[in-house]
Protein backbone atom coordinates (compact mmCIF):
# COMPACT_ATOMS: atom_id res chain seq x y z
CA UNK A 1 0.00 0.00 0.00
CA UNK A 2 2.87 2.26 0.49
CA UNK A 3 3.90 1.85 -2.39
CA UNK A 4 0.89 2.42 -4.26
CA UNK A 5 0.60 5.84 -2.08
CA UNK A 6 3.63 7.51 -2.92
CA UNK A 7 3.47 6.67 -6.69
CA UNK A 8 0.26 8.48 -6.09
CA UNK A 9 2.20 11.39 -5.11
CA UNK A 10 4.97 10.95 -7.57
CA UNK A 11 2.55 11.02 -10.29
CA UNK A 12 0.68 14.09 -9.08
CA UNK A 13 3.56 16.20 -8.99
CA UNK A 14 4.68 14.98 -12.60
CA UNK A 15 1.07 15.68 -14.12
CA UNK A 16 1.08 19.33 -12.31
CA UNK A 17 4.51 20.08 -13.43
CA UNK A 18 3.48 18.70 -17.27
CA UNK A 19 1.03 20.90 -17.73
CA UNK A 20 3.02 24.09 -16.44
CA UNK A 21 5.53 23.27 -19.03
CA UNK A 22 2.62 22.74 -21.74
CA UNK A 23 1.05 26.24 -20.99
CA UNK A 24 4.57 27.88 -20.85
CA UNK A 25 5.45 26.02 -24.53
CA UNK A 26 2.77 26.47 -25.80
CA UNK A 27 2.29 30.43 -25.06
CA UNK A 28 5.68 30.98 -26.17
CA UNK A 29 5.02 29.18 -29.41
CA UNK A 30 1.75 31.28 -30.21
CA UNK A 31 3.05 34.71 -28.68
CA UNK A 32 6.85 34.85 -28.69
CA UNK A 33 9.24 35.90 -25.94
CA UNK A 34 9.79 32.61 -24.32
CA UNK A 35 11.35 34.34 -20.83
CA UNK A 36 8.46 36.31 -20.20
CA UNK A 37 5.88 33.38 -21.02
CA UNK A 38 7.77 30.88 -18.82
CA UNK A 39 8.51 33.82 -16.00
CA UNK A 40 4.89 34.63 -16.24
CA UNK A 41 3.36 31.44 -16.45
CA UNK A 42 5.58 29.97 -13.63
CA UNK A 43 5.01 32.75 -11.32
CA UNK A 44 1.21 32.75 -11.58
CA UNK A 45 1.26 28.65 -11.40
CA UNK A 46 3.18 29.01 -8.07
CA UNK A 47 1.06 31.72 -6.51
CA UNK A 48 -2.25 29.73 -7.47
CA UNK A 49 -0.67 26.94 -5.59
CA UNK A 50 0.14 28.63 -3.06
CA UNK A 51 -3.96 29.68 -2.69
CA UNK A 52 -4.79 26.19 -3.08
CA UNK A 53 -2.62 25.33 -0.01
CA UNK A 54 -4.15 27.65 2.14
CA UNK A 55 -7.69 27.15 1.03
CA UNK A 56 -6.91 23.41 1.68
CA UNK A 57 -6.98 24.49 5.37
CA UNK A 58 -11.20 24.77 5.26
CA UNK A 59 -12.15 21.48 3.96
CA UNK A 60 -12.56 19.17 7.04
CA UNK A 61 -15.08 16.27 6.17
CA UNK A 62 -14.72 13.93 3.48
CA UNK A 63 -11.56 14.31 2.87
CA UNK A 64 -11.00 11.37 0.14
CA UNK A 65 -13.92 11.82 -1.72
CA UNK A 66 -12.63 15.77 -1.68
CA UNK A 67 -9.23 14.65 -3.17
CA UNK A 68 -10.40 12.06 -5.40
CA UNK A 69 -13.07 14.73 -6.67
CA UNK A 70 -10.13 17.17 -7.14
CA UNK A 71 -7.87 14.54 -9.33
CA UNK A 72 -11.14 14.30 -11.52
CA UNK A 73 -11.06 18.59 -11.63
CA UNK A 74 -7.49 18.49 -12.37
CA UNK A 75 -7.38 15.61 -14.82
CA UNK A 76 -10.30 17.61 -16.95
CA UNK A 77 -8.90 21.24 -16.80
CA UNK A 78 -5.18 19.91 -17.01
CA UNK A 79 -5.96 17.32 -19.55
CA UNK A 80 -8.08 19.55 -22.00
CA UNK A 81 -5.61 22.35 -21.33
CA UNK A 82 -3.69 22.75 -24.31
CA UNK A 83 -6.73 21.93 -26.61
CA UNK A 84 -9.23 24.77 -24.60
CA UNK A 85 -6.12 27.01 -25.41
CA UNK A 86 -4.97 26.23 -29.20
CA UNK A 87 -8.96 26.96 -30.17
CA UNK A 88 -8.78 30.12 -27.37
CA UNK A 89 -5.98 31.23 -29.65
CA UNK A 90 -7.79 30.46 -33.18
CA UNK A 91 -11.12 31.41 -32.03
CA UNK A 92 -11.25 34.21 -29.97
CA UNK A 93 -9.06 37.44 -28.61
CA UNK A 94 -9.28 36.68 -25.37
CA UNK A 95 -6.34 33.48 -25.23
CA UNK A 96 -4.03 35.48 -22.72
CA UNK A 97 -7.02 35.82 -20.42
CA UNK A 98 -7.78 32.19 -21.01
CA UNK A 99 -4.58 31.12 -20.83
CA UNK A 100 -4.20 32.68 -17.14
CA UNK A 101 -7.21 31.72 -15.80
CA UNK A 102 -6.68 28.18 -17.20
CA UNK A 103 -3.10 28.29 -15.27
CA UNK A 104 -4.27 29.72 -11.80
CA UNK A 105 -6.84 26.97 -11.78
CA UNK A 106 -5.06 24.00 -12.67
CA UNK A 107 -2.02 25.57 -9.98
CA UNK A 108 -4.97 26.22 -7.11
CA UNK A 109 -6.52 22.60 -7.53
CA UNK A 110 -2.60 21.36 -7.75
CA UNK A 111 -1.64 23.35 -4.30
CA UNK A 112 -5.30 21.07 -2.66
CA UNK A 113 -3.70 17.79 -3.22
CA UNK A 114 -0.54 17.43 -1.63
CA UNK A 115 -2.31 19.02 1.68
CA UNK A 116 -5.48 17.32 1.42
CA UNK A 117 -2.98 13.69 0.49
CA UNK A 118 -0.89 14.29 3.75
CA UNK A 119 -3.93 15.05 6.11
CA UNK A 120 -5.82 11.35 4.75
CA UNK A 121 -2.16 10.21 5.08
CA UNK A 122 -1.52 11.24 9.01
CA UNK A 123 -2.41 8.37 10.65
CA UNK A 124 -0.57 5.94 8.80
CA UNK A 125 2.84 7.47 9.26
CA UNK A 126 4.85 9.47 11.50
CA UNK A 127 4.73 13.11 10.68
CA UNK A 128 8.73 13.11 9.86
CA UNK A 129 8.58 10.28 7.93
CA UNK A 130 5.40 11.20 6.46
CA UNK A 131 6.64 14.85 5.25
CA UNK A 132 10.11 13.10 4.27
CA UNK A 133 8.36 10.94 1.96
CA UNK A 134 5.45 12.82 0.42
CA UNK A 135 7.97 15.66 -0.17
CA UNK A 136 10.42 13.01 -1.84
CA UNK A 137 8.57 11.72 -4.59
CA UNK A 138 7.27 15.11 -5.21
CA UNK A 139 9.92 16.17 -5.93
CA UNK A 140 11.08 12.84 -7.88
CA UNK A 141 7.66 12.88 -10.19
CA UNK A 142 8.81 16.68 -10.67
CA UNK A 143 12.61 15.42 -11.90
CA UNK A 144 10.57 12.65 -14.43
CA UNK A 145 7.95 15.07 -16.09
CA UNK A 146 11.03 17.64 -17.08
CA UNK A 147 13.34 14.86 -18.37
CA UNK A 148 10.25 13.06 -20.19
CA UNK A 149 8.72 16.40 -21.34
CA UNK A 150 11.36 17.12 -24.03
CA UNK A 151 12.41 14.25 -24.60
CA UNK A 152 9.75 11.86 -25.06
CA UNK A 153 6.05 13.76 -25.06
CA UNK A 154 6.77 16.75 -27.37
CA UNK A 155 7.93 15.16 -30.29
CA UNK A 156 6.25 11.81 -29.89
CA UNK A 157 2.39 13.05 -28.59
CA UNK A 158 2.47 16.78 -28.83
CA UNK A 159 1.54 19.47 -26.79
CA UNK A 160 -2.42 18.39 -26.63
CA UNK A 161 -1.82 14.53 -26.77
CA UNK A 162 0.67 14.98 -23.93
CA UNK A 163 -1.97 16.87 -21.55
CA UNK A 164 -4.88 14.52 -22.51
CA UNK A 165 -2.46 11.40 -21.05
CA UNK A 166 -1.81 12.84 -18.38
CA UNK A 167 -5.02 13.90 -17.37
CA UNK A 168 -5.79 9.83 -17.44
CA UNK A 169 -3.14 9.50 -14.79
CA UNK A 170 -4.93 11.93 -13.02
CA UNK A 171 -8.36 10.58 -13.23
CA UNK A 172 -6.39 6.94 -12.61
CA UNK A 173 -4.66 8.28 -9.56
CA UNK A 174 -8.41 9.01 -8.23
CA UNK A 175 -9.46 6.01 -9.16
CA UNK A 176 -7.41 3.96 -7.34
CA UNK A 177 -7.89 6.39 -4.70
CA UNK A 178 -11.52 5.14 -4.35
CA UNK A 179 -9.75 1.66 -3.32
CA UNK A 180 -6.85 2.78 -1.31
CA UNK A 181 -9.23 4.42 0.86
CA UNK A 182 -12.43 2.75 0.57
CA UNK A 183 -12.82 2.01 3.96
CA UNK A 184 -12.60 6.14 4.79
CA UNK A 185 -15.19 6.86 1.80
CA UNK A 186 -18.51 4.69 2.70
CA UNK A 187 -20.11 4.39 -0.61
CA UNK A 188 -17.77 4.95 -3.03
CA UNK A 189 -19.72 4.07 -6.46
CA UNK A 190 -20.41 7.28 -7.62
CA UNK A 191 -16.75 8.46 -7.15
CA UNK A 192 -16.11 5.44 -9.09
CA UNK A 193 -18.19 6.28 -11.96
CA UNK A 194 -17.41 9.65 -12.06
CA UNK A 195 -13.74 8.53 -12.26
CA UNK A 196 -14.85 6.16 -15.20
CA UNK A 197 -16.89 8.92 -16.95
CA UNK A 198 -13.31 11.36 -16.99
CA UNK A 199 -10.99 8.70 -17.97
CA UNK A 200 -13.45 7.68 -21.23
CA UNK A 201 -13.74 11.50 -22.11
CA UNK A 202 -9.94 11.85 -22.06
CA UNK A 203 -9.55 8.87 -23.70
CA UNK A 204 -11.63 9.85 -26.42
CA UNK A 205 -9.83 13.38 -26.54
CA UNK A 206 -6.70 11.09 -27.01
CA UNK A 207 -7.90 9.29 -29.54
CA UNK A 208 -9.26 12.83 -31.97
CA UNK A 209 -6.35 14.99 -30.52
CA UNK A 210 -5.48 15.60 -33.89
CA UNK A 211 -8.64 16.88 -35.21
CA UNK A 212 -8.36 19.52 -32.42
CA UNK A 213 -5.07 20.06 -33.20
CA UNK A 214 -5.82 20.46 -36.91
CA UNK A 215 -9.43 22.65 -36.43
CA UNK A 216 -6.80 25.08 -34.60
CA UNK A 217 -4.48 25.25 -37.19
CA UNK A 218 -7.04 25.37 -40.01
CA UNK A 219 -8.57 28.66 -38.26
CA UNK A 220 -5.44 29.94 -37.72
CA UNK A 221 -4.14 30.00 -41.57
CA UNK A 222 -5.61 31.24 -44.04
CA UNK A 223 -4.95 28.23 -46.41
CA UNK A 224 -5.00 24.90 -46.19
CA UNK A 225 -2.69 22.99 -43.55
CA UNK A 226 -0.73 20.12 -45.51
CA UNK A 227 1.32 19.20 -42.74
CA UNK A 228 2.14 20.52 -39.04
CA UNK A 229 4.29 18.72 -35.90
CA UNK A 230 5.30 19.76 -33.17
CA UNK A 231 8.72 19.72 -31.90
CA UNK A 232 10.81 20.03 -29.05
CA UNK A 233 11.55 23.36 -30.40
CA UNK A 234 9.06 25.05 -32.50
CA UNK A 235 5.77 24.40 -34.06
CA UNK A 236 6.21 23.55 -38.12
CA UNK A 237 3.23 24.16 -40.33
CA UNK A 238 2.94 24.27 -44.09
CA UNK A 239 0.01 25.32 -46.15
CA UNK A 240 -0.81 25.39 -49.19
CA UNK A 241 -3.23 27.49 -51.99
CA UNK A 242 -3.32 27.06 -55.31
CA UNK A 243 0.87 26.75 -56.34
CA UNK A 244 1.54 28.91 -53.35
CA UNK A 245 2.99 26.89 -50.20
CA UNK A 246 4.35 28.75 -46.97
CA UNK A 247 6.19 27.59 -44.14
CA UNK A 248 5.29 29.14 -40.35
CA UNK A 249 7.14 28.45 -37.44
CA UNK A 250 5.53 29.40 -34.35
CA UNK A 251 3.18 30.82 -36.33
CA UNK A 252 5.47 33.22 -38.06
CA UNK A 253 5.17 33.25 -41.98
CA UNK A 254 9.52 32.14 -42.73
CA UNK A 255 8.60 32.06 -46.63
CA UNK A 256 5.96 31.55 -49.97
CA UNK A 257 6.60 29.65 -52.48
CA UNK A 258 5.63 32.54 -54.93
CA UNK A 259 8.32 34.72 -53.92
CA UNK A 260 11.06 32.96 -51.60
CA UNK A 261 13.42 33.21 -54.46
CA UNK A 262 13.98 36.94 -54.47
CA UNK A 263 14.43 36.33 -50.79
CA UNK A 264 17.07 33.80 -50.73
CA UNK A 265 18.91 34.88 -53.85
CA UNK A 266 19.39 38.28 -52.42
CA UNK A 267 20.67 36.19 -49.18
CA UNK A 268 23.21 34.48 -50.80
CA UNK A 269 24.71 35.74 -54.76
CA UNK A 270 25.67 39.44 -53.02
CA UNK A 271 28.31 37.77 -50.93
CA UNK A 272 29.07 34.29 -52.62
CA UNK A 273 29.19 36.17 -56.13
CA UNK A 274 31.97 38.65 -54.78
CA UNK A 275 34.33 35.28 -53.97
CA UNK A 276 35.13 33.55 -57.00
CA UNK A 277 37.75 31.72 -54.73
CA UNK A 278 35.15 30.59 -52.07
CA UNK A 279 35.28 26.51 -51.94
CA UNK A 280 33.93 26.12 -47.78
CA UNK A 281 30.33 27.61 -47.05
CA UNK A 282 28.60 27.11 -43.79
CA UNK A 283 24.95 28.16 -43.10
CA UNK A 284 23.40 28.72 -39.87
CA UNK A 285 20.25 28.35 -39.22
CA UNK A 286 18.33 27.65 -42.74
CA UNK A 287 16.84 24.02 -42.50
CA UNK A 288 14.86 24.75 -45.58
CA UNK A 289 17.36 24.09 -47.75
CA UNK A 290 16.74 27.30 -49.78
CA UNK A 291 19.71 28.76 -49.22
CA UNK A 292 21.83 25.62 -49.91
CA UNK A 293 20.20 25.25 -53.33
CA UNK A 294 21.29 29.25 -54.28
CA UNK A 295 24.70 27.64 -52.97
CA UNK A 296 24.68 24.95 -54.88
CA UNK A 297 24.90 27.10 -58.04
CA UNK A 298 28.78 27.80 -58.21
CA UNK A 299 30.40 24.67 -59.01
CA UNK A 300 33.74 26.00 -57.25
CA UNK A 301 31.94 25.40 -53.48
CA UNK A 302 33.15 21.80 -52.77
CA UNK A 303 31.58 21.74 -49.31
CA UNK A 304 28.44 23.25 -47.47
CA UNK A 305 28.00 22.67 -43.84
CA UNK A 306 24.37 23.39 -42.63
CA UNK A 307 23.90 23.41 -39.15
CA UNK A 308 20.36 23.80 -37.72
CA UNK A 309 18.92 23.00 -34.26
CA UNK A 310 15.56 21.25 -35.29
CA UNK A 311 16.04 17.98 -36.85
CA UNK A 312 12.70 17.41 -37.61
CA UNK A 313 13.35 20.48 -39.97
CA UNK A 314 15.99 19.19 -41.82
CA UNK A 315 14.08 15.68 -42.00
CA UNK A 316 11.20 17.36 -43.42
CA UNK A 317 13.19 19.07 -46.13
CA UNK A 318 15.51 16.44 -47.56
CA UNK A 319 12.30 14.04 -47.57
CA UNK A 320 9.10 15.70 -47.80
CA UNK A 321 8.32 15.16 -51.69
CA UNK A 322 7.04 18.77 -52.22
CA UNK A 323 9.58 20.61 -49.89
CA UNK A 324 12.09 19.00 -51.13
CA UNK A 325 11.32 19.48 -54.41
CA UNK A 326 11.21 23.24 -53.60
CA UNK A 327 14.93 23.28 -52.57
CA UNK A 328 15.90 20.98 -55.46
CA UNK A 329 16.79 18.15 -53.40
CA UNK A 330 19.19 20.73 -52.23
CA UNK A 331 20.07 18.74 -48.75
CA UNK A 332 20.59 15.24 -50.24
CA UNK A 333 23.11 16.49 -51.90
CA UNK A 334 26.66 15.14 -51.51
CA UNK A 335 28.60 18.49 -51.23
CA UNK A 336 25.81 19.20 -48.09
CA UNK A 337 26.11 17.78 -44.75
CA UNK A 338 23.69 18.70 -42.45
CA UNK A 339 24.33 18.55 -38.70
CA UNK A 340 21.54 19.15 -36.15
CA UNK A 341 22.98 21.50 -33.33
CA UNK A 342 22.95 24.79 -31.40
CA UNK A 343 24.72 27.29 -33.71
CA UNK A 344 25.86 28.87 -31.24
CA UNK A 345 27.28 25.67 -28.97
CA UNK A 346 28.32 24.76 -32.12
CA UNK A 347 30.52 27.51 -33.50
CA UNK A 348 32.37 27.40 -30.12
CA UNK A 349 33.65 23.85 -29.99
CA UNK A 350 34.29 23.80 -33.48
CA UNK A 351 37.42 24.63 -35.19
CA UNK A 352 36.89 25.12 -39.07
CA UNK A 353 37.41 28.01 -41.29
CA UNK A 354 34.94 29.14 -43.85
CA UNK A 355 34.94 31.87 -47.15
CA UNK A 356 31.59 32.03 -47.04
CA UNK A 357 29.12 31.92 -43.64
CA UNK A 358 25.64 32.31 -44.29
CA UNK A 359 23.05 33.33 -40.79
CA UNK A 360 19.59 32.70 -42.03
CA UNK A 361 17.57 32.32 -38.35
CA UNK A 362 14.24 33.48 -38.28
CA UNK A 363 13.76 37.16 -36.62
CA UNK A 364 14.28 37.56 -32.85
CA UNK A 365 10.75 37.09 -31.65
CA UNK A 366 12.56 35.63 -28.34
CA UNK A 367 15.71 35.92 -26.44
CA UNK A 368 16.50 32.45 -27.07
CA UNK A 369 16.32 33.27 -31.16
CA UNK A 370 17.91 36.79 -29.98
CA UNK A 371 20.98 35.36 -28.84
CA UNK A 372 21.67 34.55 -32.24
CA UNK A 373 21.62 38.30 -33.41
CA UNK A 374 24.30 39.44 -30.53
CA UNK A 375 27.59 41.00 -30.75
CA UNK A 376 29.03 37.86 -29.02
CA UNK A 377 27.63 35.50 -31.77
CA UNK A 378 29.12 37.64 -34.50
CA UNK A 379 32.36 37.60 -32.90
CA UNK A 380 32.65 34.28 -32.60
CA UNK A 381 31.14 33.46 -35.92
CA UNK A 382 34.00 36.14 -37.59
CA UNK A 383 36.37 33.88 -35.64
CA UNK A 384 35.26 31.12 -38.61
CA UNK A 385 35.92 33.36 -41.42
CA UNK A 386 38.62 32.25 -43.36
CA UNK A 387 41.19 34.96 -44.93
CA UNK A 388 38.74 37.66 -47.39
CA UNK A 389 35.66 35.63 -46.11
CA UNK A 390 32.39 37.19 -45.90
CA UNK A 391 29.50 36.84 -43.13
CA UNK A 392 25.75 37.59 -44.40
CA UNK A 393 23.04 37.62 -41.92
CA UNK A 394 19.02 37.87 -42.35
CA UNK A 395 17.95 41.29 -40.48
CA UNK A 396 14.47 41.85 -40.68
CA UNK A 397 12.64 44.59 -42.11
CA UNK A 398 14.11 48.11 -42.41
CA UNK A 399 11.36 49.68 -43.55
CA UNK A 400 9.09 48.09 -40.38
CA UNK A 401 11.49 47.37 -37.94
CA UNK A 402 13.79 50.09 -38.73
CA UNK A 403 15.81 50.24 -34.91
CA UNK A 404 15.72 46.42 -35.17
CA UNK A 405 17.41 46.42 -38.43
CA UNK A 406 19.79 49.06 -37.83
CA UNK A 407 20.33 47.40 -34.39
CA UNK A 408 21.80 44.14 -35.74
CA UNK A 409 23.93 46.63 -38.38
CA UNK A 410 25.62 47.90 -34.90
CA UNK A 411 25.94 44.11 -34.00
CA UNK A 412 27.74 43.23 -36.32
CA UNK A 413 30.02 45.80 -36.61
CA UNK A 414 30.42 45.71 -32.86
CA UNK A 415 31.94 42.23 -33.35
CA UNK A 416 34.86 43.98 -35.54
CA UNK A 417 33.33 43.88 -39.03
CA UNK A 418 33.13 46.56 -41.56
CA UNK A 419 29.44 46.44 -42.56
CA UNK A 420 27.68 46.87 -45.90
CA UNK A 421 23.71 46.86 -45.04
CA UNK A 422 21.42 46.02 -48.40
CA UNK A 423 17.93 45.44 -48.43
CA UNK A 424 15.13 43.94 -50.94
CA UNK A 425 11.15 43.94 -51.91
CA UNK A 426 9.48 40.38 -51.12
CA UNK A 427 5.80 40.76 -52.04
CA UNK A 428 5.01 38.59 -49.03
CA UNK A 429 7.10 40.57 -46.25
CA UNK A 430 7.70 44.17 -47.43
CA UNK A 431 11.29 45.61 -47.96
CA UNK A 432 13.87 42.96 -45.84
CA UNK A 433 17.20 43.68 -44.83
CA UNK A 434 20.49 41.84 -44.79
CA UNK A 435 24.39 43.10 -43.65
CA UNK A 436 27.05 41.59 -44.97
CA UNK A 437 30.58 41.84 -42.83
CA UNK A 438 33.75 41.15 -43.49
CA UNK A 439 37.14 42.11 -41.92
CA UNK A 440 38.22 43.45 -45.89
CA UNK A 441 36.60 46.54 -48.12
CA UNK A 442 33.52 44.59 -50.08
CA UNK A 443 32.46 45.44 -53.60
CA UNK A 444 28.87 44.54 -55.07
CA UNK A 445 30.07 41.55 -57.66
CA UNK A 446 30.00 42.19 -61.49
CA UNK A 447 29.07 38.99 -62.25
CA UNK A 448 26.34 36.40 -60.80
CA UNK A 449 25.43 32.72 -61.44
CA UNK A 450 23.32 32.36 -64.50
CA UNK A 451 19.56 31.02 -64.43
CA UNK A 452 18.80 33.77 -61.46
CA UNK A 453 14.96 34.65 -61.18
CA UNK A 454 15.23 37.67 -60.09
CA UNK A 455 19.11 39.31 -59.34
CA UNK A 456 21.11 40.70 -62.26
CA UNK A 457 24.20 42.30 -62.68
CA UNK A 458 22.60 45.62 -63.24
CA UNK A 459 20.55 46.08 -60.05
CA UNK A 460 22.77 44.05 -57.18
CA UNK A 461 24.19 47.34 -56.34
CA UNK A 462 20.89 48.96 -56.42
CA UNK A 463 20.35 46.54 -53.28
CA UNK A 464 22.72 49.03 -51.09
CA UNK A 465 20.83 52.12 -51.45
CA UNK A 466 18.50 53.13 -48.82
CA UNK A 467 15.53 55.43 -49.30
CA UNK A 468 14.72 57.75 -46.41
CA UNK A 469 12.38 56.13 -44.83
CA UNK A 470 15.21 53.43 -44.39
CA UNK A 471 18.11 54.91 -43.31
CA UNK A 472 20.05 54.65 -39.78
CA UNK A 473 18.56 55.64 -37.12
CA UNK A 474 20.17 55.42 -33.75
CA UNK A 475 20.36 52.20 -31.89
CA UNK A 476 22.14 50.18 -28.94
CA UNK A 477 23.99 46.90 -30.34
CA UNK A 478 22.45 43.53 -29.09
CA UNK A 479 24.34 42.46 -26.40
CA UNK A 480 23.81 38.74 -24.97
CA UNK A 481 23.36 40.01 -21.11
CA UNK A 482 21.06 42.86 -22.72
CA UNK A 483 19.04 42.33 -25.31
CA UNK A 484 17.25 44.73 -26.32
CA UNK A 485 17.16 43.52 -30.16
CA UNK A 486 13.98 41.74 -28.86
CA UNK A 487 12.51 44.64 -26.99
CA UNK A 488 12.89 46.86 -30.35
CA UNK A 489 11.95 43.87 -32.23
CA UNK A 490 8.69 43.43 -29.91
CA UNK A 491 7.42 47.20 -30.03
CA UNK A 492 8.10 48.00 -33.59
CA UNK A 493 6.12 44.87 -35.06
CA UNK A 494 3.77 45.76 -32.26
CA UNK A 495 3.26 49.51 -33.66
CA UNK A 496 2.92 47.92 -37.57
CA UNK A 497 -0.02 45.64 -36.14
CA UNK A 498 -2.35 48.49 -34.52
Amino acid sequence: MSIALFLSVFLIAACGLIYELIAGTLASYLLGDTIFQFSTIIGCYLFAMGIGSYLSRFLHRGLVARFVSIELMVGVVGGFSSSLLFLAFAYTEAFRLVLYVVVILVGTLVGLEIPLLMRILKERFQFRELVSHVLTFDYLGALGASLLFPILLVPKLGLVRSALVFGIFNAGVALWSTYLFREQIGRSHYLRAGCFVVVALLGVGTIFADRISNAADNSLYADEVIFSRTTPYQRIVLTKWKDDLRLFLNSHLQFSSRDEYRYHEALVHPGLAALPGAHHVLVLGGGDGLAVREILKYPSVESITLVDLDPEMTRLFSTHPVMSGLNQHSLTNARVHVINADAFRWLDTNTEQYDFIVADFPDPTSYALGKLFTTAFYRLAAKHLASGGLIVVQSTSPLFARQSYWCIVESVKQAGLRVYPYHVYVPSFGEWGYVIGSFEPYEPPKQLPSGLRFLSTANVAELFVFPVDMQPVPAEPNRLNDQVLVRYYEQEWKDVAH
